[in-house]
């Protein structure tokens, strides 16, 4: 590989967050679509989330 070739690559890292909410197959449909929204919540609302969202750096 070219020495110019090599400079145009950017390698970057990502992470995936997966969550299982115990039991969500046996709640409602309401209380799964509340589930889901109060577990968004939680996440939306760590440090790490913001920054990365500020920094534009979340893939949705």
């Amino acid at each position: 590989m070219t020495a110019e070739l090599k400079k145009e690559i950017a390698l970057e890292i990502a992470h995936v967050l997966f969550i299982d909410i115990v039991g969500y197959s046996k709640l409602s449909i309401n209380d799964q679509h509340a589930a889901v929204e109060e577990l968004n919540r939680i996440v939306r609302a760590t440090e790490q989330f913001q920054k990365a969202e500020v920094a534009e750096r979340l893939i949705k």
